[in-house]
C-alpha cells in the first residue's frame, strides 16, 4: 500500500500547483476556462485526500468507515460534472470565451503530461491492491487528463485560430465521459 500512498502524495502536490496556477491565472487573464479547470483540480485535491486518507488508514479501519470513504471518493467524482457543465453553461451564457495565455497554456500542457503517468500508477496499484478508492481516483486523473487537452486545446485554438467555440464542443464530450465513469464508480462501489 506503500506505493499507493506515494502516488496519492505526487498526485496531491501536482493538483495543488494545477489549482493554484489555474486560478491565479485564469484571474489574470480573465479566463473563464481556467478558473473552471481550477475549480476541477480543487475537487480532485479533495477526492486525493479521501483517498490519501483511506489508504494511510486501511488495516486500521473498521468496514463502514472503508465503504464511506469509497462512498465520499464516488461522490466527488459526482461533483465534477456540475463543475465542468456551470462552468460550460455560464461562459456560453455570457459570451466569455477562453484566453489564451501563455501561463495557461504551461499549466495545461503540465496536466497534460503528468495527468496520463498518474493515471496509469494509480489504474495499476489500485489493480494489484484491490483498492476500489485508488481505483475510482484513477479515474479522476484520467478525467482531468481530458479536461487538460480539452483546455489546452481550446486555449490554442482561440489564441492562435480564433475558434471560440471549441471548447463548448470538448466540454459536452466531457461532461459525457465523467457521468458514464462517475456511475460506473457507484454501482461498482454498491456492488462491493
Amino acid at each position: 500500500m506503500r506505493a499507493g500512498i506515494n502516488i496519492e502524495y505526487l498526485s496531491s502536490a501536482w493538483m495543488t500547483i494545477e489549482a493554484v496556477g489555474s486560478i491565479g491565472f485564469g484571474l489574470m487573464a480573465g479566463s473563464l476556462a481556467l478558473l473552471a479547470f481550477g475549480g476541477d483540480s480543487i475537487v480532485e485535491l479533495i477526492s486525493g485526500f479521501v483517498t490519501l486518507n483511506r489508504l494511510r488508514n486501511d488495516s486500521n479501519a473498521p468496514q463502514p468507515h472503508r465503504g464511506k470513504s469509497e462512498l465520499a471518493t464516488s461522490l466527488l467524482l459526482f461533483a465534477l460534472i456540475p463543475v465542468i457543465g456551470v462552468g460550460a453553461a455560464f461562459s456560453y451564457v455570457t459570451g466569455m470565451r477562453p484566453e489564451g495565455t501563455p501561463l495557461g497554456i504551461a499549466v495545461a500542457v503540465g496536466s497534460v503530461i503528468i495527468m496520463p503517468y498518474l493515471w496509469l500508477q494509480k489504474k495499476g496499484i489500485g489493480h494489484q491492491t484491490r483498492s476500489l478508492v485508488l481505483s475510482t481516483d484513477a479515474i479522476e486523473s484520467i478525467t482531468c487528463f481530458l479536461m487538460s487537452v480539452t483546455l489546452l486545446g481550446g486555449l490554442l485554438a482561440e489564441y492562435f485560430l480564433g475558434l471560440w467555440w471549441v471548447d463548448y464542443l470538448a466540454t459536452g464530450v466531457i461532461l459525457a465521459f465523467v457521468l458514464k465513469e462517475a456511475t460506473e464508480s457507484y454501482r461498482e462501489m454498491k456492488a462491493e
